[in-house]
């Protein structure tokens, strides 16, 4: 099934498997293949590439595991104009869950006696976990103008600055949501998850950089070795769970008649230029917007405990926002293929945009090193810092990893794992743990993922992004 291309890159040919318009490429490591080659994951990549109007190739990164329709781990660009599909299997079903990282002015060694009473104060302040509600109250307008303007109605309402925005993948808003292709259910679900943190993987992590890779760049991110860092990660809760599962079904409803015929069920789409596929688009725009207004709520939420703890205003601590970026969303992108530039509908599902120097897109600060890439660690590993490069530009329309990658299933973890040696290896480590969910430790222990270094090693060595800085965690919430 794999052909090996390089030491980072491997193949699955377009003769695999009947239905495949274009190959699979999958980016990972000797050390790294041999368990991914008992996935499913594989033949999924092999599924995408059969969609309509896809391009180059189907791709996975080194976090690649089996998901829904898609692997997580997995990109895919259809041309619009060749009609090109979109499909909420390459979104997934928490739209927009994404990281933001927020450096602080502090130094470890002057706050190591404080983080257990840190932590425990971001504890109590900031709901997470399942079902868990915020103290923001919505009326129906003010929800509407929530998913129109994303991160930017929080700054609006007093959560933040303009500047953060600056540092936000698309300044925080999708400018195609459409509150009207959203469903009632999704609005009642979302209505009071605002500011809050989501079950799973989402965490919000005190951290310190321990080792700085690229010293000249980092000076310019403001980052530098021993300094304390906040890495947030959440999503759209569940206002984008429902939207995914709303449009799967009109999808799954309206493939006959636009003669669509796929290999899974869970790869249910429409021609983005189709009636449905602009519909989905709108309303998994409000909830990307969702996502980012709640990563920007949590910010602020955050700069206040600090502000609190140390007595200080957190300008004062230097508590800016570094970048924010998604890691499962669906956009409309140029990019060149076979030398022409064409219009894509780009997925990320468990994978990051990775943009290079020089792009429009980014703000002018970071033009010339490129995005911040940001692939956080889980509870008791490392998390990276990297930057965009042109190569990944060239080869995977701008896209890198997202995480280390599950490698053992949530049931499996909870099944083999033991919740109280979890507590004690992290206690060992020196990293205060709160945990909502007592399944959620064994779920998500450092055993259930692939290394990180590994991973990122290969995004690094195969050059589709940088690496800038290491961090490790200090003190975790996980919901």
């Amino acid at each position: 099934m794999l052909e090996k291309i390089d030491a980072y890159s491997y193949r699955i040919p377009k003769t695999y498997k009947p239905g495949m318009r274009v190959e699979g490429i999958v980016y990972s490591s000797d050390k790294l293949i041999g368990e991914l080659l008992k996935d499913k994951a594989l033949e999924q990549v092999a599924n995408v590439a059969c969609l309509p109007g896809i391009v180059k190739a189907s791709l996975a990164m080194p976090d690649i595991h089996w998901g829904y329709g898609f692997p997580i781990g997995g990109v895919a660009a259809t041309d619009i104009n060749e009609n090109g599909v979109v499909s909420p299997g390459g979104v997934g079903f928490d739209i927009n869950c994404g990281v933001r990282l927020l450096k602080t002015g502090l130094l470890h060694k002057d706050v190591s006696g404080y983080i257990p009473e840190l932590i425990k104060a971001l504890y109590q302040i900031i709901p997470a976990g399942v079902g868990s509600k915020g103290d923001i109250r919505l009326s129906s307008s003010g929800q509407r103008k929530m998913l129109l303007k994303g991160a930017g109605w929080a700054v609006a309402q007093g959560f933040g600055t303009q500047a953060d925005l600056e540092c936000t993948e698309e300044n925080g808003q999708m400018k195609n949501a459409d509150p009207e292709a959203v469903s009632q259910h999704a609005y009642e679900r979302g209505r009071m998850q605002a500011g809050t943190l989501g079950s799973g993987n989402h965490f919000l992590e005190m951290q310190v950089v321990d080792a700085v890779f690229e010293p000249e760049t980092c000076s310019e991110l403001g980052l530098e070795e021993g300094q304390i860092v906040v890495m947030i990660h959440t999503g759209s809760r569940g206002f984008g769970h429902q939207v995914c599962s709303d449009y799967v079904k009109v999808m799954l409803e309206g493939m006959a008649k636009h003669a669509i015929k796929i290999p899974d069920r869970q790869l249910a789409c429409a021609p983005v230029n189709s009636k449905q596929g602009q519909a989905y688009l709108g309303a998994m725009g409000c909830a990307a917007n969702y996502a980012w207004s709640n990563r920007q709520i949590l910010m602020h939420r955050t700069r206040e405990v600090f502000e609190k703890f140390f007595k200080q205003p957190w300008q004062s601590l230097r508590m800016d926002l570094v970048y924010d970026v998604a890691h499962n969303i669906a956009k409309i992108e140029k990019h060149f293929v076979d030398g022409k530039e064409r219009t894509l509908c780009v997925h990320r599902k468990g994978a990051t945009r990775a943009f290079g120097p020089g792009s429009k897109d980014l703000p002018d600060r970071y033009k010339k090193i490129g995005q911040p890439v940001i692939i956080p660690g889980d509870m008791g590993t490392n998390s990276y810092l990297l930057s965009g490069t042109q190569k990944a530009m060239q080869e995977t329309f701008g896209s890198t990893c997202h995480g280390a990658g599950r490698q053992m299933s949530r049931t499996q973890a909870v099944k083999t794992l033991n919740r109280q040696a979890i507590i004690e290896e992290l206690k060992a480590k020196g990293i205060v743990l709160y945990a909502k969910g007592r399944e959620t430790i064994c779920e998500e222990a450092p055993q259930a993922y692939k290394n990180i270094n590994d991973v990122v090693s290969v995004v690094h060595n195969a050059g589709i992004s940088k690496k800038l800085c290491r961090m490790r965690p200090l003190a975790v919430i996980k919901g």
